[in-house]
């Protein structure tokens, strides 16, 4: 592991974030890293571009006439606004399915105008404003379009889960018997994997000539999709929906739990992925936008899109500015 982050007071270097990089083509070959590759770890929400992928192969998106905005839903991380719920709840609508069949339980959500709405009307939050409940809302209707029990699509064994493992294993060049298996928050599995084997995944789903046909034609659907409604996928302003925004169909980028984001390089067939020891997302921008300058993939309209994520300023209590969070100095090894 390398400094990825670095958080300044004043003049000091107070705290530093390590982590590792890994830089993959479509074909597995590693281009570069920072730090070590081969750094095991879970893809949590990262992965749901893999799973949606499901949603395109089941027939379900045919089947149910779903819109960019409720596929890019199913691949999201999103705060819980209204727009993200009302989205949520369209989709199960079409699969003609309850918000009680979502399995992903219940939390606040991020946003503050929703969040403020619930605490006035002294309503509890459901399943629909868990940040997760577009991916779960997706794996539901692959499960109806394939026929499949609806009350067990967690379960590793589900026809729906199958897919998702075969998908995987495929894009990331790993037999599905290695991938290491855990819990979620939301309760879905997760797999482990290096993050070579990440980057290379987000390489092959954008420029998936070499891969099966079942992914050669639902992969350019999800990355359209994502490119297209990027607020779906995360919310208004946060890093991943203005990313996604900025560079306009030509990337697929994902965030994840404890510290990790992978991003796909359409034009390329290049793929990232990146993630702190620590699991912390802070400066998590900065880190990706250095190694999009380092890969030359940073033009002035991106760097005027993105201008508030190169850097990031820290303020006290009384609003003044007293150090940043910036990228460490650190080099990817092409």
């Amino acid at each position: 592991m390398q400094p990825l982050v670095e958080v300044t007071r004043g003049s000091l270097v107070e705290c530093t974030h390590y982590g590792n990089i890994a830089v993959c083509d479509a074909e597995g070959g590693l281009l570069g890293a920072v730090g070590d590759p081969e750094h095991v770890v879970f893809w949590r929400s990262s992965a749901k571009p893999i799973q949606a992928l499901t949603v395109v192969q089941s027939g379900a998106a045919d089947r149910f006439n779903f819109t960019d905005r409720e596929l890019a839903v199913c691949c999201a991380s999103h705060c819980g606004s209204a727009e993200h719920v009302a989205t949520v709840l369209g989709i199960l609508g079409k699969i003609g399915l309850g918000e009680e069949a979502l399995q992903c339980g219940t939390h606040m959500p991020g946003d503050a105008a929703e969040r403020d709405r619930l605490i006035r009307a002294d309503l509890p939050p459901g399943p629909a404003h868990n940040n997760c409940s577009g991916k779960h809302a997706g794996k539901l209707a692959a499960t109806v379009a394939l026929g499949a029990d609806v009350g067990t699509y967690l379960s590793l064994d589900h026809p729906v889960q199958q897919s998702i493992l075969r998908n995987m294993s495929a894009l990331c060049g790993v037999p599905a018997q290695q991938f290491a298996i855990g819990v979620d928050g939301c309760g879905a599995p997760v797999h482990g994997m290096p993050l070579r084997a990440m980057a290379t995944a987000f390489a092959r789903l954008c420029r998936p000539e070499q891969m099966p046909p079942e992914i050669r034609k639902a992969a350019p659907r999800i990355i359209a999709a994502m490119g297209r409604e990027p607020v779906m996928v995360s919310g208004q302003g946060s890093f991943n929906s203005d990313l996604l925004a900025a560079y306009s169909g030509r990337m697929l980028a994902k965030g994840g739990a404890e510290g990790l984001f992978v991003v796909g390089l359409a034009p390329d067939g290049l793929g990232f992925a990146t993630r702190t020891v620590d699991g912390s997302h802070r400066g998590q921008s900065t880190v990706v936008l250095r190694v999009l300058e380092q890969l030359g993939k940073v033009d002035e309209g991106v760097r005027r899109n993105l201008a508030g994520h190169f850097e990031q300023t820290v303020r006290n209590c009384h609003g003044a500015d007293i150090g940043q969070i910036r990228a460490a100095d650190f080099s990817i090894a092409l």
